[in-house]
Parts: C-alpha cells; structure tokens; sequence
C-alpha cells in the first residue's frame, strides 16, 4: 500500500504539468495555422483589392480597410488606385512632312470600382501596354493635321486636341486622364535653322518697313513745311503793291541819310555819290 502512494502522487503530477504544456502547444499550433491560413486581409490608403476565387477574379471589389477572407479559396491582389504620371516619347510627323521628336506628361489613374476589370483583361503593366501605345498613336494622329509652323504657334490648341482624344481612348481601358502636357516639340536641326533664318528675315523686313515709314513721314513733313513757306511767300508777294515798295525805298534812303557823317566818301576814280533829295520828296 505504501508504494502504491507516491506512484499515484507522480501520476497526478505529470497530469497538472501535461494539460498545460498540452495547450500550449495548442497554441502554437495555431498561431502557426494563422500564420499560414492568413484569413485577414489588408487593403491599404490609395488601393482597391481585388478578389480571386481560386483564381478567378470576382465581381466584388474591396475599399480601403481589413477584410476577411477564405483561406486556401481565396486571394486578394491590392491594385494602385492613386494618380500617377506617366511620360512618354512619341515620333511623328508633321502635315508638311516635318519630323517631330515630342515628350509627353500624362496623369492619370485606374478607376476604382474597375480595378478587377484591369487586372483581368490588362494586368499589372497596363502603362507599358495601354497608355505608351496610346500616347504615341493620339499624336502622331493630331500632329499630322498641322503644319510645323502651326505646331509651335497653336501649341495650346494642340494640347487640347490630344488631351481630350487621349483621355477617350483610355477611358475604354477603364483608365482616366487627370492631367495632360506637351513636355516638349523638337525639330530636325534643318528646321529649326529654317526657323531661325525666317525669324532674322523677318526681323529685317520688319526693321525696313519701320524705315521707309519713317523716311516718308520725314518726306511729307518737308513738302508740307515747303508748302507752307511757299504759301507765306504767296501771301507776302500779294501784299507787295507800289505804295509799299515806294515806302521801302523811303525809308531805306532816311537810314542811308542818318548814317551819313557829313563828308563825302574818298574815292580816286568815278562819280561821287549823290543823294537827290528833291526827288525823294517829289515821290
């Protein structure tokens, strides 16, 4: 009997110390199942998840926030909902046959609540396969419409054009336009000489015309300043009469008198100056 007592005791033991460690390993267990299994899902600021039922991609789309999901059944691919940009390089030609190196700058975005439409028929790489191709084929279709020359100068009626048929064309890949802009226009270096020769004649042109304007003006200015001295000569010559050139004679033979010193002038030859007085008066 009394042995029988401490292997009891031990038994009752083992089991006190058993049932823990049982449950801990329980635990463990399935922390590590959790771990695996994963039934939680995050979808993060800016992202839409995208539901897959063994692959197959659902009509649910999921918002910003935890969800649950189905472990080994389902699959949740979180897709980039943000605004992002996009620049581009696109050749082409102008409708006088100018090559055109041009840069664009797209923004643009997945819409939302068709983000399980893109990941099904688009993927992940949907710049490389959907917006570069687009942007290259818009403007190479606009660009052909003008001229080189119409390119630099309606640049903004240009931009508009590419905007609104490029926006279009991705909106049926469930893609929107936020943003559109022409980086930059660039000619062949033949053009671009053309370009700056036609400026420099221009300037020139422009630099003579302003010339010969203000020659002409200079010109009229001297014909009528000739009228007009013409015309005071006219007046004065109408004014002339015989009174007034007598009274001119008058008054210049008064001056020649009162400039006189009383001596005649010293002359070695000739006739000596003589004044006739009685003839003045006579007239």
């Amino acid at each position: 009997m009394d042995r029988d007592i401490p292997e009891i005791r031990m038994d009752a033991i083992k089991g006190k110390i058993g049932k823990p460690l049982k449950y801990f390993f329980l635990l463990i267990v399935a922390l590590i199942l959790f771990r695996f299994l994963n039934p939680f899902v995050i979808v993060g600021a800016g992202e839409r998840g995208v539901v897959l039922n063994f692959g197959a991609v659902q009509p649910q789309v999921l918002d910003e926030g935890i969800h649950f999901r189905i472990p080994v059944m389902q699959k949740i691919v979180n897709m980039d909902v943000k605004v992002h940009k996009a620049e581009t390089g696109a050749t082409a030609a102008s409708k006088d046959l100018q090559d055109i190196n041009t840069s664009i700058a797209v923004n643009y975005h997945i819409l939302a609540d068709k983000a399980n439409w893109v990941f099904q028929h688009i993927g992940m790489d949907f710049k490389e396969r959907i917006i570069d191709p687009a942007v290259q084929e818009v403007v190479k279709g606009i660009t052909a419409r003008y001229n080189a020359v119409e390119l630099i100068t309606q640049r903004e009626k240009v931009r508009d054009e590419i905007k609104e048929m490029l926006k279009s064309r991705l909106l049926n890949y469930s893609i929107l336009v936020d943003d559109f802009s022409i980086v930059n226009f660039k000619f062949s270096q033949q053009f671009e000489q053309a370009i700056e020769s036609k400026q420099t004649a221009e300037q020139f042109a422009l630099k003579a015309q302003r010339d010969l304007e203000r020659i002409k003006i200079e010109a009229e200015q001297k014909v009528a300043q000739a009228k007009a001295e013409a015309e005071s000569l006219r007046l004065q010559k109408e004014n002339v009469t015989p009174q007034l050139i007598q009274l001119r004679k008058i008054e210049a033979s008064i001056k020649a008198i009162e400039k006189w010193d009383g001596h005649l002038p010293k002359i070695n030859s000739g006739a000596i100056p003589f004044i006739d007085v009685k003839s003045l008066e006579k007239e």
